[in-house]
Order: C-alpha cells, then structure tokens, then sequence
C-alpha cells in the first residue's frame, strides 16, 4: 500500500485552513494544521514528520525571516509553497532553497495542488534515487 503523504498547512486565516484542509483530504493527503508561526516554529523543534509545508508567511506573531532560517536549520529537505497574496513575492528570489510560490486567489486552489503534487513527486524521486525511504531509511535492497 502507498503511504499518504504529510501536508502541513499553515496559515493565520481559519477559512483559508479549513479550505485547504477539505481540498487535501478529498485529495488524498493527511493534513495537519498550524495557525500561527509560534505552532510552526514548535511542530519544526519537535520534528514531527511531514512531507511537505504549505505557508502564508503573513504571521504577525513570527517574522517570515525567522521562519525561513527554523525551516533551513530544522527540515533543509523539506518542500515549501508559499501561498500568499504577497504578489512581490513572485519575483522576488525564494528565500527557501525547495521553495516554489503560488499566489493565493479565489482560483489558485487547482495551481496550488498541482505546485504540490509536482513537488511531492520530485522528492519521490530524489528519495529513492538517494536510496531512502521518506523517513530517511535506508530502503529495502531487492
């Protein structure tokens, strides 16, 4: 059986959460959700597992720069999107080195899980070509 993959959603706007979380369940993720950058920044520490994080760095309690630096020292492997109205953003160089930016509007919802599963399928690949599973174990010699 495949495994389903982690999505972590975090965003400050509990609509925006509850849609998502709807979106990726019908779609087949197991989504865990975070509303503020204090929670991230404490699920990073904890090292919960998860397979990719979708973020509106718009936090009030947490500087985005923060964020970026926990994420690079905590989970360097992990894919992000970036799911924001910050449209400066867009041209801007990603500050995340797996980081792809998807502008959050009444539509994006099809480019968002799609940005998603092409990322989820990268790192797939990535993983088995490196020889582990997403855990980071080795994987089973054939």
């Amino acid at each position: 059986m495949t495994k389903r993959y982690r999505v972590l959603i975090a965003d400050k706007n509990p609509r925006i959460r509850d849609f998502l979380k709807r979106e990726f369940i019908t779609a087949g993720y197991i989504v865990r959700l975070v509303e503020s950058g204090d929670q991230l920044l404490k699920i990073l520490c904890a090292r919960v597992p998860m397979d990719l994080l979708i973020i509106d760095p718009d936090f009030p309690d947490t500087d985005f720069s923060v964020l970026t630096k926990r994420l690079q020292e905590h989970v360097p492997h992990l894919p992000v999107v970036l799911h924001t109205l910050d449209t400066d953003m867009k041209t801007a160089p990603l500050p995340l080195n797996l980081a792809q930016w998807v502008e959050k509007n009444g539509c994006s919802v099809e480019d968002l899980k799609k940005t998603v599963a092409g990322m989820l399928a990268i790192r797939q690949r990535t993983l088995h070509n490196a020889g582990v599973d997403r855990e980071g174990h080795p994987l089973p010699q054939s």
